[in-house]
């Protein structure tokens, strides 16, 4: 199979999907890799590791695009790209497609195969291919409140673990997954108050458990919420569900309630948000204002940090990758359970039912989708 790595092309996007340890990997298998050039310089891989791995580096994200039966990306395909997705290939990356009705539309019309990385799922409920970035993700998302408390940054002017005799900062974390624990323990770690919410009574409970003494639980509703976000300095939007899109738990008028100068991180922001004033930014221009709370929406957060995040993705990617490589797509699914949930559209039809409820869009099950001749088996 020839399997195509292109240059990440999303603003201040500086992962890769494959590294060239993957690429040995494929090659042993008999499998031919087309990497775009430069596509790893950013995240420390040059050119000439993923040559001596056995890739061939072609100019043109095009040549990648048209040669390529497989697609490997970490984000989303976006406006150049829409075009160069077609029925007789095969696309693994996050796609997020509930956040965003113009790609699904056009993912639809290209007919190719979406395998989104989101919604792989193990029977246990994990998401195993969203749990590296979500980890990056949450622990970023912590740095970055601490960064714009800062009164240069425009915020409120405090510290999150505060000084003897001064009380730290807030820190409201909405959502207990991984997202949400993984903020937690950076948060605690430098000190502030933590609260995180949760609709799951067995995972407030793990979280008391495993987390330190100056994290503290709550069950969610819109009374606590509210309550919460009256006394907080930090609001981490941590919300999932897989899939499909963020319930908004902060309307636009309750920003009205918070502090001027305290800070908004909405990491499901990917998802639509979980903050009704949450739009994206990129890493050129990550903040904005609303009734004086400062917004932090960033779509591709651990962008900032490619090495660790491309290490951490790949790790976690790369054994479906090869399945599918190895297999075709049709029979890795019919192999794998965990991975047929992350086939979001095959055959021109919407096989997720989250997303298909996101645009009201007909729901097909994989297992009804059509054989394509044109596809692999």
């Amino acid at each position: 199979m020839i399997v195509g790595v292109p240059k990440e092309i999303k603003t201040d996007e500086s992962r890769v999907a494959l590294v060239p340890a993957g690429v040995t990997a494929l090659v042993a298998s008999g499998h031919t890799v087309c990497i775009e050039r430069n596509a790893g310089v950013r995240s420390g891989f040059p050119d000439e590791a993923y040559v001596d791995a056995g890739a061939e580096v072609l100019g043109s994200a095009g040549e990648v695009w048209e040669r390529a039966e497989f697609i490997v990306k970490v984000k989303e395909p976006i406006e150049p790209e829409y075009d160069r997705m077609r029925a007789d290939q095969v696309i693994f990356t996050y796609f997020h497609f509930a956040a965003d009705e113009r790609l699904t539309q056009r993912t639809l019309e290209s007919g190719c195969t979406a395998i989104a990385y989101e919604t792989v799922q193990l029977p246990t409920g994990e998401l195993p291919l969203l749990t590296p970035m979500s980890e990056v993700a949450g622990r970023m998302a912590i740095q970055e409140a601490a960064k714009y408390l800062e009164r240069t940054a425009g915020g409120y002017g405090i510290l999150l673990g505060g000084v003897p005799g001064i009380l730290p900062a807030e820190v409201v974390i909405l959502g207990g997954g991984v997202v949400g624990a993984n903020a937690a323990t950076i948060a605690a770690g430098f000190g502030a108050h933590v609260t995180v919410l949760d609709v799951s009574l067995p995972r407030l409970r793990y979280l008391a458990e495993v987390m330190p003494a100056n994290v503290d639980t709550l069950y969610s509703n819109r009374h606590a919420i509210l309550e919460q976000i009256e006394r907080a300095d930090v609001v981490i939007g941590a919300v999932l569900v897989p899939g499909g899109k963020a319930p908004k738990l902060v309307r636009h008028d309750d920003l009205k309630r918070m502090k001027d100068g305290s800070v908004i991180v909405d990491v499901a922001v990917d998802q639509g948000g979980c903050v009704e004033s949450a739009r994206p930014t990129t890493h050129n221009d990550p903040t904005y204002t609303v009734h004086g709370v400062i917004h932090y929406c960033v779509t591709n957060m651990p962008g900032a940090v490619p090495r660790t995040s491309t290490l951490a993705l790949a790790n976690a990617t790369f054994p479906y990758v090869l399945k599918v490589a190895n297999q075709g797509w049709r029979a890795a699914c019919r192999a794998d359970p965990d991975l047929a949930l992350g086939v979001n559209t095959a055959d021109g039809r919407v096989t997720y039912r989250a997303v298909a409820e996101a645009f009201d869009l007909e729901y097909t099950p994989l297992d009804n989708c059509r054989p394509d001749p044109r596809n692999w088996t």
